[in-house]
């Protein structure tokens, strides 16, 4: 979701999105809710309803065995053994102007599941997969005005490694819940940190109310809101929704309060705040599991949903249905999903989606952000080639276009 909190941030009329493996600039799931009052339920069992007969929606079947190798690490979106015609919504290629492509200094290490955000002319990308058993735990910046990746700091030991819920409010950069460890580590933790990036010192945050993978995640209105996610068998979608206020980098009230359940739960969503709305896009339902009595957690594959949801909460804490993405799309919370190469723009005044341009190759959990007119992607997983949409290596490499917005 392309976010940006420098001179150089988009206007309030557009947010593009790469479709990559669903990793939302600023572009797979379970079913059933958490509990709540029956109002909540009533509720969000309506607009669940009527998201579902207007979303694309890509069903990943549940695999009998699925090993993954290092070159493929964590290939949540989709397998060999997976049927083409399976695939075909979400890789197809959609007709896009063809964008040119300049490639930049590679990050210091490749990831995958990785998170970044944007404070103005710095790029901050955190932890996330070097290969599937081995997790990063630690934080490379990048520097648009000299085109360097200049910073390197340390995460504090008990941070998650991947599947973070990240914010920032140009200053200080929240760091919430995900997975320690590699392979499909189990529960995830509900660990909180605040990162200055004027000081680039760590402090404890308010823990979560309850572990989430990958939840949902802004700052909004003065509070930091986190909404769905995976709950701790890493594959159940979780609907709370939680908030706190904020100010300075620490909390300024002793607890999260429950707000109005997003619609449809999972993880692995885009979240942008303009003015007084507050957008979720795309996003699974379920993911993979730890094998059964694997003693060091191997994943296996289970029953996924892929889809192009888009819901816009209001002032009054209502959620609303909005036009779903041309394609469904998740890992997509700090950039971009599916392995897919367009390049998509949401209208905020019309609400509507259309296609602007399209990727050097098909990627998924890539890091995204805009400046001076520049768009710049980073890191995750590419596929195999032109023809074969499967993924296949984790890199590091960064590229960048100029956009004309």
């Amino acid at each position: 979701m392309l976010r940006s909190t420098g001179k150089h941030s988009f206007t309030k009329s557009t947010v593009i999105f790469s479709l990559v493996c669903l990793l939302g600039i600023a572009l797979t799931v379970d079913i059933f809710w958490a509990s709540r009052s029956s109002s909540s339920s009533v509720y969000s069992s309506i607009a669940s309803n009527v998201a579902r007969e207007k979303s694309r929606i890509v069903v990943v079947p549940k695999a009998a065995e699925d090993t993954h190798s290092e070159e493929r690490v964590d290939d949540k979106a989709q397998t060999t053994r997976v049927p083409e015609r399976l695939l075909s919504a979400t890789f197809a290629d959609i007709p896009a102007p063809e964008l040119e492509w300049e490639q930049m200094p590679s990050a210091p290490v490749p990831r995958l599941d990785g998170s970044a955000v944007q404070i103005k002319d710095l790029l901050y990308v955190f932890s996330g997969y070097g290969t599937l058993d081995y997790v990063h735990s630690h934080v490379d910046i990048y520097n648009f005005t000299d085109n360097t990746w200049s910073g390197r700091l340390e995460a504090p030991k008990d941070m998650a490694n991947s599947h973070l819920g990240v914010a920032t409010d140009g200053r200080y950069v929240f760091i919430v819940a995900g997975q320690s460890g590699p392979q499909c580590r189990t529960p995830p933790t509900s660990n909180t940190f605040v990162l200055d990036t004027e000081t680039n010192t760590w402090e404890r945050f308010a823990p979560l109310p309850a572990p989430r993978y990958a939840p949902a995640t802004q700052i909004w209105k003065g509070r930091l809101h986190v909404m769905g996610g995976s709950k701790e068998n890493r594959h159940t979608p979780g609907t709370d929704h939680w908030s706190i206020a904020v100010k300075d980098g620490k909390a300024i009230e002793k607890e999260w309060r429950n707000e109005t359940p997003i619609p449809r739960g999972g993880p692995h969503r885009a979240c942008v705040a303009v003015g007084d709305k507050l957008y979720v896009i795309g996003g699974q339902e379920g993911d993979f599991m730890p094998k059964p009595g694997s003693p060091n957690y191997k994943c296996s594959r289970r029953h996924e949903v892929v889809y192009g949801d888009v819901y816009m909460l209001d002032g009054e804490m209502k959620w609303s249905v909005l036009a779903p993405m041309p394609k469904p799309n998740s890992h997509i919370e700090c950039s971009w999903m599916i392995l897919v190469g367009e390049v998509f723009r949401f209208h905020l005044d019309t609400k509507q989606w259309s296609v602007i341009g399209r990727l050097p190759y098909r990627v998924k959990t890539t890091l995204a952000a805009f400046w001076d007119g520049w768009m710049y992607f980073t890191s995750g997983q590419r596929d195999r080639g032109p023809d074969n949409p499967q993924p296949k290596k984790v890199v590091g490499e960064m590229w960048r276009t100029k956009l004309k917005l």
